[in-house]
């Protein structure tokens, strides 16, 4: 058992061994606070209305080619709309990157509230 478990903590990317029997795990613990809760209600605001935005957006331009061509064919220029359309959507996919960006500074304040959380029940231990 003891085996299995160091061979866990030498592999990169796995999580440590688990606390000694009795002593709550830090995984638990940053799990069951407020701070944490806050973060994944945060993110879960912006990510899951921003998917389905995109691609709401994205699947637009072949119903609009299948169910209405002739507006799609409509000129602008010389080009149509649906070439329009299709440039458009880097557009919105930037879009949603920059957004994305700034809201992630708001998640990276959470991650340090919980870091200072963490650490400060480190030290009073």
């Amino acid at each position: 058992m003891a085996q299995e478990q160091a061979a866990r903590a030498a592999v990169p990317g796995r999580s440590a061994p688990a606390a000694p029997a009795g002593e709550p795990d830090i995984w638990e613990r940053v799990a069951r606070m407020d701070e944490f809760k806050s973060l994944l209600t945060a993110r879960e605001k912006f990510v899951i209305p921003a998917v389905i935005f995109f691609v709401v957006y994205y699947f637009l331009l072949p119903i609009s080619v299948g169910y209405f061509p002739q507006f799609m064919d409509k000129r602008v220029g010389s080009v149509n709309l649906a070439y329009l359309f299709a440039l458009s959507q880097f557009f919105v996919a930037w879009l949603i990157a920059f957004l994305y960006v700034r809201a992630a500074r708001r998640f990276d304040e959470y991650g340090r509230r919980i870091l200072d959380h963490v650490d400060t029940s480190k030290e009073g231990k």
